[in-house]
This record gives structure tokens, C-alpha cells and sequence, in this order.
């Protein structure tokens, strides 16, 4: 019988809290779709701010395209099976983890509240959720660990700067904060042509904004003549106020904001490309985990493992990046027909999690039939955050574990460990 932790029996009772104390959600809604129009209407007045967090590269397509994925692969439940105990927790280079589900990195979190990351840090300790910092946080490195407490479990993740000195520093920073992975993403060597941000010239960079992990980097203000620190943000971001005081009110603050904002830009997104072998760089100055997120070809699934690589994220930034690509649940499902990736999986040489288009518990369930070991979330979590805050994410997570503990039993698995790769048993694709 499965070994029910206090943590498993968290989610059931949250399950049963929902009826007994017959009070409406915070968000107002379980349903996700109610949820992001509430977002929505949340940020009604700051619209581009919502869409610079929910949009995506072009036509959208590859965003629709990652739920199309979901849609087309179904499940198939099996009966008569005892899963009255069940559990949903697993392992991850070699370190326990409450449920397979991580909070996706998402930078500039302040554009949609007050208390930004610091909110979401907050809320996936006291979730029992890893957490995932983005470089274009609106904290500083040091303070979400400190949000996210000595109990919570984070992984840093990198947009890889131009210069090996401040490289250097944000990776000595985030061990030293007691992130114990890294995550590089892969697929943001410059930024994507989104038309919702184009129409509107929204980058918050530019107006010190999402900046905050650079702001706070002594090597990359030292270079600039400052000492570095560790800024709020203001709320709401008003872009048009902070231009117009640099260039026609002369406000020393704001020029030296859009001045740092876009040295930092040139640092993360400078439109450098790397290599395969410039990974041998960040091997050698990181001691942990490394995992390559944005991977979508089976041959760089491969090639991650011949670098020595611990994991992969399977991911297309959410559709954020590249216009008419395909969902990321498909080319998973690819990646895992190769014999050297199931092997190296197999052999605990690597790692495969999957992030974009994750909205529901059975989403998660999906992803892990065909092969992920552990599923990023990162919009849903994001309309949480801009309706409620801390509280608002928290709901977040707690239905979408809950719903994957539930959906999990329900097809006739009692632990999350033995949904890994059963595909072939438990999904069908119907197009």
C-alpha cells in the first residue's frame, strides 16, 4: 500500500475544507478560465501589463498550439484499482519534493502586484512548492530567498549574461542564497516579436524595471559607478511617467533607471548567441544541477546528455518566443520516443520536466504519462498573483495539486512515481 505522507493528507483536506467551510474561493473561482478573466479585469487600467505577462510571440499560435496538445491527448482511466491511499511526491537529483509541480520562472512580477515575487516566494513555501526565480525578477536575488525562507526550495534561473564577470556573480550570489539548481533558458538570447508589446512599446527593463537582479549585483553596478542595491518597485508601473520624467523633467533617478535599465538589457538580451560548448563555462562555476530549459528537438534532448547535462525543461517559453512552432506537449511526447533520452532517464543521468500549457491537475498527469519527471506552471499562477497576491498564487497551487491528486486516483494510480512514462497505457491521442 502507498506510504501516505502529512503532506498527501494536506491536499485531501484542503479538497474537503472547500465544501465544509462553503466560502467562496479567493479567487472567486476554481475555474481557470474564470480566473484569467478576472485577471484580466483586475488590470483593466494597466492593460499592457497584462499583456506583457499573457501574451505571446506573433499570432499567438504556438500558445494555442501548446493547449491544442493537451486537448488531443486524452485520458484513459482504469478501474478497480485500490488507490484510497495515494501520493503524490517524488524525488529530483536526489532531493524530495512535496508534488511534482514547480512555479514556473516569470520575471517582472511587480507590474502585476505590489509585493511581486516576493508574493509568489512567499506562497510556494508555504505550499510545500520548489520555487523558480527568473533573472528579470523585480527583487533581488537575496530578498526572494529570504521571502522564500531557510524551508523553502528554489532553483535559480539564468538568462545568461554577455560578460563572464557578472555571470560569475549572479551564480555565486544564487548559491550563496541557497538556490541548488540552475536553470538556463535557452531560448531568450534576444527577445521574441510580440505585437502586444510592440504596439504599445512596453519593456519595463528599459525603465529600471525587472532589472532588480542587476541593480543588486556588485560587479555590474561597480562597473557603472554605483553601489549596488536592493529596490521595491514601485506599483503600478507607469512607463510613460518615468520617460517623461528622464527626458523632458530632467529627473536624475529616472535617467539613471533607463540608463542602468537598458546596460542591463544589453548584459541579459544582448542578442549574443552561445554554443553548445559554451556551456563547459557555467559547468565549471556551478556547484549543482544544471538544466537546459527551452529544449524542443530530440537532437538536443540528445546532446544535452553527451554535455553531461543533469536535465531538461521541455518548454517553448509559453508560446512567448517563436510564432507557428509546436506545442510543447508534442514535441515531448517526441523527445520521449528517443531510446538514448528514455536510457539516460532510466539510468538517472537525466532529468526531463516539461513546462508551457500547463493549466490543470490533469494537464500535469499528461505530461508525466509521457515521460516528465516533474511540470512547471507559470500564467495561472500569474492571474493568482495579479487578483490576490501571496493568497491568490497559494490557491493556485493548492487546486492544481489537489486537482492532480484527485484526477491521479481516479485513473487508477496510487502514486505520482508510477504515472512517469506510462503514456501507452493511460493516453490516447484522438485528433
Amino acid at each position: 500500500m502507498t506510504n501516505v505522507s502529512a503532506q498527501s493528507t494536506r491536499w485531501v483536506k484542503y479538497f474537503g475544507d472547500i465544501y465544509g467551510n462553503a466560502k467562496p474561493p479567493v479567487l472567486g473561482s476554481f475555474a481557470v478560465k474564470e480566473i484569467e478573466d478576472k485577471a484580466r479585469e483586475v488590470m483593466k487600467d494597466h492593460l499592457p501589463a497584462y499583456m506583457y505577462t499573457f501574451g505571446s510571440a506573433g499570432t499567438c499560435s504556438t500558445a494555442a498550439a501548446n493547449r491544442r496538445a493537451f486537448d488531443r491527448w486524452k485520458i484513459v482511466p482504469a478501474m478497480l484499482k485500490d488507490c484510497t491511499d495515494r501520493n503524490v511526491e517524488t524525488s529530483i537529483f536526489g532531493e524530495k519534493f512535496h508534488a511534482p509541480l514547480f512555479i514556473a520562472p516569470v520575471g517582472v512580477q511587480g507590474i502585476l502586484h505590489a509585493d511581486g515575487e516576493l508574493a509568489t516566494a512567499r506562497a510556494a513555501a508555504a505550499c510545500g512548492i520548489p520555487y523558480i526565480m527568473s533573472s528579470a525578477s523585480s527583487r533581488s536575488i537575496e530578498d526572494i530567498a529570504k521571502a522564500n525562507g531557510p524551508n523553502g526550495q528554489r532553483w535559480y534561473q539564468l538568462y545568461w549574461p554577455r560578460t563572464d564577470e557578472i555571470t560569475i556573480s549572479l551564480l555565486n550570489r544564487a548559491k550563496a542564497a541557497g538556490f541548488s539548481a540552475l536553470v538556463i533558458t535557452l531560448d531568450t538570447m534576444l527577445l521574441g516579436w510580440r505585437p502586444h508589446d510592440l504596439d504599445t512599446h512596453y519593456i519595463p527593463f528599459l525603465y529600471g524595471v525587472g532589472i532588480q537582479v542587476g541593480l543588486s549585483d556588485p560587479v555590474f553596478m561597480k562597473r557603472s559607478g554605483y553601489q549596488p542595491v536592493h529596490e521595491t518597485t514601485k506599483f503600478p508601473f507607469e512607463p510613460e511617467k518615468i520617460r517623461n520624467a528622464a527626458l523632458n523633467a530632467g529627473d536624475a533617478n529616472a535617467k539613471k533607471a533607463m540608463k542602468l535599465g537598458k546596460d542591463w538589457l544589453a548584459e541579459t538580451n544582448s542578442g549574443s548567441f552561445r554554443s553548445w560548448e559554451d556551456l563547459q563555462f557555467i559547468k565549471d562555476h556551478w556547484d549543482g544541477p544544471i538544466v537546459l530549459k527551452g529544449i524542443q528537438r530530440v537532437s538536443d534532448a540528445e546532446k544535452a546528455i553527451e554535455m553531461g547535462i543533469h536535465g531538461i525543461i521541455v518548454s517553448n517559453h509559453g508560446g512567448r518566443q517563436v510564432d507557428g512552432a509546436i506545442g510543447s506537449l508534442d514535441a515531448l511526447a517526441k523527445i520521449m520516443r528517443s531510446p538514448k533520452v528514455l536510457d539516460a532517464q532510466t539510468k538517472g543521468d537525466l532529468t526531463v520536466l516539461f513546462d508551457s500549457g500547463i493549466r490543470t491537475g490533469s494537464d500535469v498527469i499528461k505530461a508525466m504519462a509521457m515521460g516528465a519527471q516533474g511540470v512547471l506552471i507559470a500564467r495561472p499562477y500569474m492571474y493568482g498573483l495579479s487578483i490576490a497576491g501571496q493568497a491568490g498564487v497559494e490557491q493556485i497551487l493548492m487546486q492544481t495539486v489537489t486537482d492532480m491528486h484527485l484526477t491521479m486516483g481516479l485513473c487508477g494510480y496510487s502514486d505520482v512515481n508510477d504515472i512517469i512514462g506510462k503514456r501507452d497505457e493511460l493516453l490516447e491521442l484522438i485528433d
